[in-house]
């Protein structure tokens, strides 16, 4: 399956199979996901994936009961970091370093500017932002990918923040956020596609509203 197909294909999916995810494929998946773009190369998520009874138990109590914490096999919760550009990325370096990806000038100088613009999102109060945008970006990729090796995921909203991090570990942990819930299994419904409004009313040229045929419409006619 292209990625192309696996856009077109995909489907959120509420009702699993009991079926369990082969620990092979689901190493895969999760492979797959870290590989995720994130901001100055920081990689300020985390991915926690919950498969026991009584983890999904505890993230069906922090859903308000929706089925898909019940159902699916696995439920992955996405976790935002937005504290950890404090932390030693050496490591990060390193592994640049010997991949040929980055010099060690362009080590020393991507280091200082990456430290300067989180220092300036602190300020702004935006770490917490940035952080959700890369793990998004993360849940994302696990969507695709679930959907080219014959899974299915439901991005899940409707959970309780403080109640998804005490199922997970880190209850008062203030300086962590949980961007979202993905949950992946064998699907035990068929979700036809439920369409897409016509590209004209979402996607425009340079500005806002711009080559949109509704919007011209709506122009035209408070302006008449």
């Amino acid at each position: 399956m292209s990625v192309a197909e696996a856009i077109r294909t995909r489907r959120t999916v509420r009702h699993y199979l009991p079926d369990p995810i082969p620990n092979t494929t689901l190493d895969a998946l999760l492979g797959l996901a870290v590989e995720a773009p994130t901001s100055w190369n920081l990689q300020d998520r985390s991915i926690v994936a919950v498969s026991g009874a009584e983890g999904r138990a505890g993230l069906a109590w922090a859903t308000g009961g929706q089925p898909q914490p019940q159902e699916a096999p696995v439920v992955l919760v996405f976790v935002a970091e937005p504290q950890s550009w404090r932390d030693d990325h050496s490591d990060v370096y390193e592994q640049a370093r010997c991949g040929g990806a980055w010099s060690d000038e362009f080590v020393a100088m991507f280091s200082a500017a990456s430290r300067a613009f989180q220092e300036d999102l602190d300020q702004r109060g935006l770490l917490r932002e940035y952080a959700v945008k890369d793990a998004m970006i993360a849940a994302s990729f696990v969507m695709l990918a679930a959907t080219e090796m014959g899974l299915a995921t439901s991005p899940m909203n409707g959970w309780d923040e403080e109640k998804v991090k005490e199922v997970i570990g880190i209850g008062g942990r203030d300086d962590l956020a949980i961007a979202l819930l993905v949950s992946v299994g064998y699907p035990a419904e068929d979700r036809p596609h439920p369409g897409r409004r016509a590209r004209e009313r979402t996607v425009f040229r340079e500005s806002y509203g711009a080559d949109g045929a509704g919007n011209t419409a709506h122009r035209a006619s408070t302006q008449g």
